[in-house]
């Protein structure tokens, strides 16, 4: 008798959020546990935090020699640097050093002065990073890399395909803000997932909008989470490659669905900070993906391919 499919799911603290994995399989608990393992694989290649990471293991070689690295890492740093040297980007992996002086989201968080911004900025060059043949060498002594603006987007391509692979029915992976879906809803007659569009200003279960997907992702980048309060204001952790500083927008919020995980938060990272008419204006340019924007005044604006979809 062939094995009845059944749907699991499990929710972990990883990569510094909360992930939700829902899978069915015939075995959907084995599937779980090869996820969670690959989860922590990942994290630690990847992590900017982590100082036995594989990621500072290249970064405490800055200046001085490259590192050959594993070919996922060496994939994704490739990647990075090609989006963060295109022209007007807002993505740059090697924003590294102000990242790690600000801190926002840390107990250490702090507020960075002008001149130790203007200093750290001079290693934020993406054009620095050396590439060859599965080696990286950061040429300027001080230069970090953080991929933490790409990394969960790719984890969570990966982990689908693996479901994929081990022939799961149906699941759905959210890397907090990063939510994949692969085979039919179980819950809908048409098939598609149903997803939240969250209200910045509420909680985690209140939306704006649902969104019902199928086999695609939605990525979403806000500044609504990981903040910085003191007398001097609140600063948000997305930092403006080129002032140094928080981001200062209209919004609080981008979502892109597009097919692949990684390809969301390549242009979350892309646009956030650009006025609103040109992150529609590039979302319009761009036929693989679609955009929700959310301003400050919890106003929803959708790209012109999403809007009948959108349910309010």
């Amino acid at each position: 008798m062939k094995a009845a499919v059944r749907e699991a799911a499990r929710t972990i603290q990883q990569m510094g959020t909360s992930i939700e994995l829902k899978v069915a399989h015939t075995k959907p608990e084995s599937v779980l546990d090869e996820l969670e393992t690959q989860l922590k694989g990942y994290d630690h290649r990847f992590s900017a935090n982590d100082p036995r990471s594989e990621l500072n293991q290249l970064n405490q070689l800055a200046g001085q020699k490259g590192l050959v690295l594993d070919p996922e890492l060496y994939q994704l740093i490739e990647i990075g640097k090609h989006h963060s040297c295109a022209p007007h980007s807002q993505l740059n992996i090697a924003i590294g050093p102000l990242v790690q002086a600000w801190r926002i989201g840390f107990e250490d968080a702090r507020i960075v002065s002008e001149t130790q911004v203007k200093e750290l900025l001079a290693l934020t060059d993406p054009q620095q990073i050396q590439l060859a043949a599965g080696k990286v060498f950061l040429k300027k002594a001080g230069m970090r890399i953080d991929l933490g603006a790409l990394a969960k987007g790719y984890i969570a391509d990966k982990l689908r395909t693996h479901c994929q692979a081990r022939g799961a029915a149906y699941g759905l992976i959210n890397l907090g803000g990063n939510i994949v879906c692969f085979g039919a809803a179980p819950n809908h007659s048409d098939g598609h997932w149903r997803i939240g569009i969250r209200d910045p200003k509420g909680g985690r279960a209140d939306t704006l909008g649902i969104l019902p997907i199928k086999d695609q992702t939605v990525v979403t980048s806000g500044i609504y989470e990981r903040v910085l309060t003191t007398a001097e204001g609140t600063y948000h952790h997305l930092i403006d490659p080129q002032s140094g500083f928080p981001i200062e927008c209209g919004y609080l919020s981008i979502t892109i669905v597009a097919a692949t995980s990684l390809l969301g938060e390549i242009w979350t990272s892309r646009l956030f900070g650009k006025p609103i008419p040109v992150v529609l204006q590039e979302i319009q340019q761009q036929p693989e993906i679609e955009g929700i924007i959310v301003t400050k005044e919890n106003e929803v604006i959708a790209s012109k391919g999403i809007q009948a979809r959108l349910l309010r």
